[in-house]
């Protein structure tokens, strides 16, 4: 456990000083989810006088499914990190050191991890400028933020699963694109589940975007269900540590490969 913590520790480090050097990347990718709240919320704003939307702001209802939107988004693309190290030979080198694998795959997810709750925090922010409200408080908000986090480790860890499998961008690229706008829309990202047609809603229950949004909109009331937070986040957790440990047998193949 020494060994893995301190791995962990190193090659964390290494990732964070190059993400300081390149601080732009952070901020650049704040745009998008920043036209989704301003431009989205003040499109929608009106949807919420239909009869069983369930919230009292499109805006309220609009800034968790942005932060866990934008979590996804970041994360989708983990895995062209993964590839620009498989062309350069880094990753190669490391794998002839002492340094546990799952160490390396874990400096990737704490990385990622950071950069999402950092951007989690300034939309959380922007929308409290906006005039967004949470009853739910600081723990609320907390929940949230952790869950948008794990659902972009769950994303990231599988796209640098796809990545050391099939090692070809373009395919990579296809497939992410792929999936985000089923990621998105078959979720209660930006409509209540109450207005989705049923077959949507049956989808969205399976669909690990909803767990986050469902665990942080219900920690986030003004009376929390803690049951739904429980259960939603118990559900995010596990694929979480799924996904983790897919990537990490993952990298052992790329090894036993070379």
């Amino acid at each position: 456990m020494s060994e893995l913590l301190s791995g962990t520790w190193w090659m964390t480090q290494r990732r964070l000083s190059a993400l300081a050097r390149t601080p732009a990347v952070l901020v650049m990718t704040l745009v998008q989810p920043m036209i989704w709240l301003f431009l989205f919320g003040e499109l929608f704003k009106r949807v919420v006088e239909l009869p069983g939307f369930g919230a009292p702001s499109y805006l309220d209802y609009l800034v968790p499914g942005v932060v866990v939107m934008n979590a996804v988004s970041l994360n989708s693309f983990a895995g062209m990190a993964t590839m620009d190290e498989i062309e350069r030979g880094t990753l190669n080198r490391f794998l002839v050191t002492p340094v546990r694998r799952s160490a390396i795959t874990n400096a990737g997810v704490v990385e990622q991890a950071l950069g999402t709750a950092f951007q989690s925090l300034v939309i959380i922010a922007l929308g409290w400028a906006a005039g967004a409200r949470y009853p739910g408080g600081a723990g609320g908000l907390a929940v949230l933020v952790t869950a948008s986090v794990l659902v972009g480790v769950v994303l990231a860890a599988l796209s640098n699963t796809l990545a050391l499998l099939l090692r070809d961008r373009n395919t990579i690229i296809g497939l992410n694109v792929m999936l985000l706008l089923p990621l998105t829309f078959l979720s209660s990202a930006f409509m209540a589940k109450g207005l989705m047609p049923a077959w949507i809603r049956h989808v969205a229950a399976f669909n690990p975007v909803s767990w986050a949004l469902d665990a942080g909109r219900a920690a986030m009331a003004g009376d929390p269900d803690w049951g739904s937070v429980a259960l939603h986040g118990g559900w995010l957790l596990a694929l979480t540590v799924l996904t983790i440990a897919l990537a990490v047998l993952s990298l052992r193949s790329y090894q036993r490969s070379q």
